[in-house]
């Protein structure tokens, strides 16, 4: 035998599992849970539906792994924006992120984590809940720094950090669904200009 591996049954050579959940994930965001069937997925992923469940799992579990590719790849401006050195330039960072990210040419439009779970029925209630908690994570993670910003005396002693942190996810959640409904970066950066003139303290 030589030293050359045989690719496993159902996978076709040259198998790039990394290429695969890139166009997997860009199927969830423009379809939905729901609205990504098998053959969706396996079409754009060219693999077969064995090879998908041999290197992903099944559907749900793919949806995870796309949410993390997500997470880390087009979504990676929200842990960029929390290292901004004050709690407004993080918010403005934020939103920015958002704007760029939900109306970028060469992607679908809006959120992934706005977009793939809104018309989820009693099949995608998993996936629903799992981009809910997402969500809720992002809450948490821009209410923890707003609190630090507050003992640093950068927020008015008198904020609300879970509320901002609401407030800015809230106007994030819809900047994405305006870009799907067709309004232009432009527009949305304008939308994120004005939900910062009312920042604490400003």
């Amino acid at each position: 035998m030589g030293t050359q591996q045989k690719a496993p049954i159902g996978r076709p050579r040259g198998f790039d599992a990394d290429e695969a959940l890139e166009r997997a994930m860009r199927v969830f965001w423009e379809k939905g849970y729901e609205g990504a069937g098998l053959t969706d997925l396996t079409s754009a992923m060219g693999i077969t539906r064995t090879s998908m469940y041999a290197a992903f799992g099944n559907k749900e579990s793919l949806f995870r792994k796309a949410l993390e590719r997500y997470t880390e790849g087009p979504a990676s401006y929200t842990a960029r924006a929390l290292r901004e050195p004050t709690a407004r330039q993080v918010a403005a960072a934020f939103l920015d992120g958002s704007v760029r990210v939900t109306t970028r040419p060469d992607c679908p439009a809006g959120c992934f984590g706005v977009q793939a779970g809104l018309a989820a029925g009693n099949a995608g209630v998993s996936a629903r809940d799992t981009l809910a908690a997402w969500r809720n994570e992002g809450v948490d993670q821009l209410r923890d720094r707003f609190r630090r910003a507050v003992d640093e005396g950068d927020l008015p002693p008198d904020t609300d950090p879970g509320l901002l942190a609401r407030y800015v996810m809230t106007v994030a959640n819809g900047i994405a669904v305006q870009a799907v409904s067709g309004a232009t970066r432009d527009d949305l950066r304008h939308v994120a200009d004005m939900a910062l003139r009312s920042w604490p303290g400003a």
